[in-house]
């Protein structure tokens, strides 16, 4: 988790006009519990920033459970390593084969997650990574998603009807 405290310190460095990076790093005091759903107030979610082999294109799911367009992801489920995480939810989430992961964080978003039946309200301390997609780039729609579907990264940055999070993300890429 060394590592992690580090890439944070380095993320806040590289984008300071973000406040939430400390509240990252006192997550992480809290201990590999805080990488399980089972830390109910909140726990770690590792998310993919899926780029297509032109870097032109984002992969986003039209997400079933909260009914938006948003880039893959999900919970650590004790996986300390938010990179493979990423990787592996990107890969679940999008049947593709190949893909590759980047292993700085990206972006870092906390956000709320509302309650719903016996989950309460939590917090997701969301840690993004850019995966790449290699020679294929053709996607399986899993019981997660409604949809997917391959987004020109442009559009997203100047639409401002798009989540505000992806939006950010957007421009941070055409920046690189």
């Amino acid at each position: 988790m060394h590592r992690l405290t580090e890439q944070f310190q380095q993320y806040g460095r590289r984008w300071p006009e973000e406040k939430d990076v400390s509240h990252f790093i006192e997550l992480l005091d809290g201990g590999e519990h805080r990488f399980r759903r089972e830390s109910v107030e909140a726990h770690f979610t590792g998310s993919a920033w899926l780029v297509s082999a032109d870097n032109e294109r984002v992969l986003l799911t039209h997400h079933r459970k909260l009914g938006r367009w948003l880039q893959l992801g999900g919970h650590a489920d004790g996986d300390v390593d938010l990179a493979r995480v990423a990787l592996r939810e990107a890969e679940e989430e999008s049947g593709i084969v190949g893909l590759s992961v980047e292993p700085a964080p990206f972006d870092l978003d906390r956000h709320r997650i509302p309650a719903r039946g016996a989950e309460p309200e939590h917090w997701h301390y969301d840690v993004r990574y850019v995966v790449r997609a290699g020679a294929s780039e053709a996607f399986v729609v899993s019981e997660e998603s409604h949809a997917l579907a391959w987004r020109p990264i442009r559009q997203i940055a100047d639409d401002p009807q798009s989540d505000e999070s992806l939006r950010r993300m957007a421009w941070k890429w055409l920046q690189r």
